[in-house]
């Protein structure tokens, strides 16, 4: 029969600037992966991303871990990672998103993922927990975990202490620490965790823009730091920029494009992921110097976009260097 859960919803976060202090939370370090619901009904594995889409046919590692667990119902939320080196590879696991079941047989050979279990939604028996309290929840997968688990199904750790998870965030490690009711239930769909970043800051160069779609104005600022051979990386960018300060500051950028842009690591071309025009980017010399605030580091580059403080007049290209971002 199939699971009553076969359509779940992952329950997701809110944004903070600060994690909550009363009591009653739990903590627990997000770290880059992908968000994953793991469905195991009979002998049908299902991975689906928090999109709803499916992951099933890019991560087959994970799917034999799974089959050979000997219960053979229960619905896992978790986050699919790639340990590598010292931590974890966002880039390896977008590397699985690729059409040639050859490539990706290969890679979940040379770099198998990990699925780290934070909340059970089906328990082995069958049971429905998602309107259980998050103890509950938690008890029955520390539980499932202790017997099924291993090197590459884990259970994420976490702490009701905020001083420890204030000390995990300072560390800048993680991606951030997702906050939960010990007391709430899976909310399916809804905003009920709180997940809190840790903010810093970079003075970058503006190596190339990007126009906005269908405008004469610029959209994006392509933003870069220089590596101790004094080669331009390419490591983000900025947008949010503002509707009034565009037309000056397009003419602006415009009167430098031509330059040298990236000597380094450049932006990268067409992907199957994106189309002609959100590949084409104007190279610019190397004078314009912004602070931006971001809050994750991943392979060199910054995780996600990032917000423009500031123009800085003040500053030379020259020093805006990667070590800013290590």
């Amino acid at each position: 029969m199939p699971s009553p859960l076969s359509r779940a919803q992952a329950m997701e976060a809110r944004s903070a600037t600060a994690l909550p202090v009363d009591p009653g939370w739990w903590y627990e370090p997000k770290s880059d992966g992908f968000r994953c619901l793991a469905f195991r009904q009979g002998d049908n594995v299902t991975l689906q991303a928090k999109s709803g889409k499916p992951l099933t046919r890019y991560f087959p590692e994970i799917v034999a871990l799974l089959e050979a667990v000997t219960e053979d119902s229960f619905v896992l939320d978790t986050e699919l990672l790639i340990p590598i080196d010292e931590g974890f590879s966002f880039e390896a696991l977008q590397t699985r998103l690729h059409p040639a079941e050859s490539r990706i047989r290969r890679l979940s050979t040379e770099t198998p993922a990990v699925l780290a279990a934070f909340d059970m939604l089906q328990d082995t028996k069958g049971n429905d927990l998602r309107v259980a309290p998050w103890r509950r929840r938690h008890s029955a997968l520390a539980a499932f975990i202790e017997d099924h688990g291993g090197l590459r199904l884990t259970l994420t750790p976490g702490t009701e202490d905020v001083g420890l998870a204030q000390a995990w965030l300072d560390e800048g490690a993680l991606e951030g620490i997702v906050a939960k009711r010990l007391d709430g239930p899976y909310a399916e769909g809804e905003r009920a965790m709180i997940k809190v970043k840790r903010q810093r800051t970079a003075d970058c160069v503006v190596g190339g823009f990007r126009y906005a779609k269908d405008s004469k104005f610029v959209g994006s600022l392509l933003l870069g730091l220089y590596d101790d051979d004094g080669l331009l990386n390419h490591v983000g960018f900025t947008s949010g920029l503002a509707a009034a300060d565009k037309p000056d500051l397009t003419r602006k950028l415009e009167a430098l494009a031509g330059g040298t842009g990236f000597t380094g690591d450049a932006p990268g071309g067409p992907s199957r992921w994106s189309d002609e025009r959100s590949s084409q980017w104007t190279p610019l010399s190397p004078d314009l110097v912004v602070e931006v605030s971001f809050d994750h580091v991943s392979g060199g580059r910054f995780r996600h976009g990032t917000k423009l403080i500031r123009f800085r007049p003040d500053k030379a290209p020259g020093q805006c260097r990667l070590e800013q971002i290590v």
